[in-house]
């Protein structure tokens, strides 16, 4: 399994930078205008690359920083693009001490990918959480809205192979 994250090159088509465009004229100089700004960009692309950053920032007249402190700082705000299937495997502290760490573990051995990165093929993205609110579940991984719960390192694999 690679050390890095699996880097997936910007694909944004100029349809989705001109909707950028419109929404970035519709708030320029208006105060607070990159949260707005931010939110839309990110529905237009799925996340929030270096790319779209620069056009947010470029567009407000604001210094780039500005906007990577924004969408940095905010957990609604993803840097990294998502797959298909967005698997959340949870950290808290019932999830943790019931092995979740074996649970995320066993994904990124069968997919090949660490914490915050997406297959080659944007099947599958992995991230880890603190809590889902499924305490007695424990440890519990989500894809998408599909709750698993009360895992084993080796239930991942045929729970896995059900999406791909």
């Amino acid at each position: 399994m690679p050390n890095c994250k699996t880097v997936v090159p910007y694909r944004g088509t100029a349809e989705q930078e001109e909707r950028l465009r419109k929404v970035i004229a519709e708030h320029k100089g208006q105060p607070g205008a990159t949260m707005p700004v931010l939110q839309a960009a990110q529905e237009i692309f799925g996340y929030l690359p270096e790319e779209v950053q620069i056009i947010v920032a470029e567009g407000l007249e604001i210094p780039l920083s500005e906007v990577y402190g924004v969408a940095s700082f905010y957990a609604q705000f993803t840097l990294n693009p998502k797959g298909r299937y967005q698997i959340s495997v949870c950290l808290g502290t019932a999830c943790y001490v019931k092995g979740a760490a074996a649970i995320l573990n066993a994904v990124q051995q069968k997919l090949g990918i660490v914490p915050g990165s997406i297959t080659a093929d944007g099947k599958f993205s992995l991230d880890s959480c603190r809590c889902v609110g499924a305490c007695g579940l424990a440890p519990v991984m989500m894809i998408n809205n599909d709750v698993y719960g009360r895992l084993t390192p080796d239930q991942v694999g045929p729970i896995l192979d059900m999406y791909k």
